[in-house]
C-alpha cells in the first residue's frame, strides 16, 4: 500500500509547487509550508491568462488545511505583488492573522497595494533592502457610479485597510493615513513608496532580512510553540 501511496504524493507535492507556487520542508527543526503571493491577487473576476495571479479561492482552502494538519509547524509566506482585488486580499490576510500556527512573510521584490495587509498579517514580517511597498488610497477601474454613497463606500474600505494594518504591525494609524495621501511621492497619484530599510524604520515591516532570517525566525517560533506543547 505504502509503495502505490508514496510516487502519489510525490506527484501531489509536485503538482503544487507548479500550480500554487507552494512547497513543504521537512527537518528536524520542523515542518513549513511554503506559499507565494505573486502577480495580482485574483478576486471575482477572472484575469487575462497573460496575467501572473494568485486565485484567492485556491489560497484559502490550503489555509484552512494549514491550519488543522497535524504535519505542519509552521508557514513562510513570500511576497512579490502588485497588489489586486481588496476583498480577496483582505480574505486572505484575515485568515492568516487569525491562525494559531506560527508565521512568517518576507517581501521580496515588492509588496504594494493590498500586498500590505498580506505583508503584515504574519506573526513576524520581513523586506529585503532593494523590495519595494506602495501605500496608496483605495482606487477602482472601469466604470464607477458617481455617487455620495460610492465615495463613503471608498472612505470605508481604506478605513478597514488602516485598521487592519495598524493592528497587526507597528505602526500608527496617523503615520499610515499620511503615507496613504501623501502628493508629489507617485507620479500622477497620490500615495507613498517605502523601500526595505523605510518600511522597518515606519514600523510597518518587523525587520529587514532575506530569506534565512526569515527561517531563522520561523524555526525559533517553531520551537517555542514545541516547548509550550510539551509542558
Amino acid at each position: 500500500m505504502n509503495e502505490k501511496k508514496d510516487p502519489d504524493m510525490k506527484e501531489q507535492e509536485r503538482q503544487q509547487i507548479i500550480d500554487l507556487g507552494a512547497d513543504i520542508t521537512k527537518s528536524n527543526s520542523g515542518n513549513i509550508y511554503t506559499l507565494t503571493i505573486i502577480g495580482q491577487v485574483e478576486g471575482h473576476q477572472v484575469l487575462p491568462e497573460n496575467v501572473k495571479s494568485t486565485k484567492y479561492e485556491h489560497i484559502m482552502p490550503l489555509l484552512a488545511g494549514i491550519e488543522e494538519s497535524d504535519e505542519i509547524d509552521g508557514l513562510l509566506l513570500l511576497l512579490n505583488t502588485v497588489g489586486g482585488d481588496i476583498e480577496a486580499g483582505l480574505a486572505i490576510a484575515e485568515m492568516i492573522a487569525s491562525m494559531k500556527k506560527p508565521s512568517v512573510s518576507l517581501v521580496l521584490g515588492g509588496g504594494h497595494s493590498i500586498g500590505i495587509p498580506l505583508a503584515v498579517c504574519t506573526k513576524k514580517s520581513f523586506i529585503t533592502s532593494t523590495a519595494s511597498m506602495t501605500v496608496h488610497p483605495v482606487r477602482m477601474t472601469g466604470l464607477v457610479v458617481g455617487a455620495p454613497q460610492t465615495f463613503r463606500y471608498f472612505e470605508r474600505i481604506q478605513e478597514q485597510i488602516a485598521d487592519f494594518v495598524t493592528t497587526n504591525s507597528r505602526i500608527s494609524r496617523e503615520k499610515f493615513v499620511h503615507y496613504m495621501m501623501a502628493t508629489g511621492e507617485i507620479a500622477t497619484d497620490v500615495g507613498t513608496i517605502l523601500y526595505g530599510r523605510e518600511a522597518v524604520e515606519s514600523g510597518l515591516i518587523d525587520k529587514l532580512g532575506g530569506l534565512s532570517d526569515a527561517l531563522a525566525a520561523l524555526h525559533k517560533m517553531i520551537d517555542t510553540e514545541k516547548r509550550k506543547t510539551k509542558k
